[in-house]
């Protein structure tokens, strides 16, 4: 019997479809799934829910346990072939209210905050050492385990595992395989999703679409041509106001209407535009990776752009509220099923085991993958599975437009990683005054401040640094 360890467990409906996905595997199904999770009640019911979804799908094959608290976290590693890592440390509160309250004293405002910027920075001193925890635990007791990381800021945790321990480990994203289906369904080209061939390759939240084809011919072309003259009556009325229009209508479907979706994504289209490429999250992301779109100075750009400032806090509330109603429907519903998802996990896990081979994109350390990168560098590249394990395939150089821009973000993963390994506060404050849309509103005084300011509310949640 093999084993799958999932840490962060309490995350019931991203824990249901990874490990529901493994349970649609027959090769998978006599697996011991050990659910891990600090919470008590959010994994009591994680396993209660894994027990009917085992029960429903696998037979009742696979061997459920659960693991609570820090002293129970190496017997649900122990022998463990694949550990899916899927943390939030700090959670909403009050770690994400300080990453978003505090910084909008110095009038930096985020949308995301969980990859780049200062909330991204310290949501790695939050995350990077108890990850690391969990390393040392697993080169302890289930040394040649796979590492699928799914927790974010993505490029620098899955960095640091790689670079300071000998766990072998691959940062896992979802936006790889959603960015295709979406730009075609945007610009009413939806007859070429499931022929197009496409190449795609950077870091993660900002790898970029390097070549879409279908029938013999890049389809980047038409694509442009149709997004141009859509943005451009779109500027005109203003993004915000567009949505607001289409809004009125009620309508039980807005994303159905194309207008809706171009207004929703009008930052990644306009990088498209001035640097040629498409890059595979979202606008409300992209936003706060670069310095051009929120500005004290130049607020008109927030509904010029539809930029949706303080996303992410907005989202855990009605999370948080959703689940009171979906935790019901999920926990008592002696039915539930699963259909497999798109996610990565389950698809490396079945190639491993079976020795078929799978295609994926996954985040690795740039061994020589992409030439005008780092080699510090976390990148995101296409990645051929078996039961050789994850290996990255060769991209050579990236336009060198794109490369720079990545570049831009890298700085800041690879000073977030030394801050934590080092302990270095001086770290901590290079880190923010490199990131592109914190060093575009704040001086070199205000942003030591806003980094002191962030030290103290978080407290013990962030290691002693010096």
């Amino acid at each position: 019997m093999g084993k799958i360890t999932f840490m962060g467990a309490g995350s019931t409906v991203f824990a249901k479809n990874i490990l529901g996905d493994a349970l649609c595997v027959p090769e998978l199904q006599n697996f011991e799934i050990a659910l891990y999770d600090i919470d008590a009640q959010r994994l009591k019911e994680s396993r209660r829910m894994m027990t009917v979804i085992n029960r429903n799908v696998a037979g009742g094959k696979a061997k459920i346990t659960a693991h609570h608290g820090v002293k129970a976290r190496r017997s649900a590693l122990r022998g463990a072939d694949f550990v899916v890592n899927a943390i939030q440390v700090g959670g909403y509160e009050p770690s994400t209210v300080i990453d978003f309250e505090i910084p909008k004293k110095y009038g930096l405002r985020q949308t995301i905050g969980d990859t780049l910027g200062i909330g991204g920075i310290f949501r790695n001193l939050r995350t990077i050492p108890v990850v690391m925890d969990f390393v040392r635990d697993m080169e302890a007791v289930c040394p040649d385990a796979l590492l699928l990381n799914y927790t974010n800021p993505m490029a620098a945790i899955t960095g640091a595992v790689l670079e300071s321990s000998s766990i072998r480990s691959v940062g896992l994203c979802h936006s790889v395989q959603a960015c295709v289906p979406g730009l075609l369904r945007m610009v009413g080209m939806d007859e070429y999703t499931d022929s197009a061939k496409w190449n795609i390759a950077g870091i993660n939240h900002q790898a970029w679409l390097l070549d879409i084809q279908a029938d013999g011919k890049t389809l980047y072309p038409e694509i442009k041509k149709r997004i141009k003259a859509s943005m451009r009556d779109i500027q005109k009325e203003g993004a915000a106001n567009v949505v607001a229009r289409i809004q009125k209508r009620k309508l039980k479907h807005p994303g159905k209407v194309p207008e809706w979706r171009i207004a929703h994504d009008m930052i990644r289209l306009s990088v498209m535009d001035y640097f040629g490429y498409y890059t595979t999250e979202s606008s409300e992301h992209m936003s706060e990776y670069v310095p051009w779109f929120i500005k004290r100075t130049h607020p008109e750009l927030i509904d010029a752009f539809n930029i949706p400032l303080d996303e992410y806090p907005r989202r855990c509330v009605n999370q948080i509220s959703a689940w009171k109603t979906r935790s019901k429907d999920l926990l008592k519903d002696a039915s539930l099923g699963h259909t497999r998802t798109h996610e990565y996990g389950s698809y490396i896990m079945e190639a491993i085991v079976t020795n078929r081979p799978a295609r994926i994109h996954g985040n690795v350390l740039n061994t020589g993958l992409i030439t005008n990168l780092p080699s510090r560098a976390c990148v995101e590249v296409a990645c051929l599975v078996d039961r050789n394990g994850v290996q990255p395939c060769h991209v050579g150089d990236l336009p060198e437009q794109c490369a720079a821009l990545n570049r831009t973000n890298i700085n800041v993963h690879l000073m977030s990683i030394d801050a934590v390994l080092k302990g270095s506060k001086e770290h901590v404050y290079q880190a923010a005054a490199l990131d592109p849309h914190t060093a575009a509103e704040l001086s070199l005084d205000e942003i030591r401040r806003l980094c002191n300011d962030l030290i103290r509310a978080h407290g013990d949640m962030i290691p002693k640094l010096r």
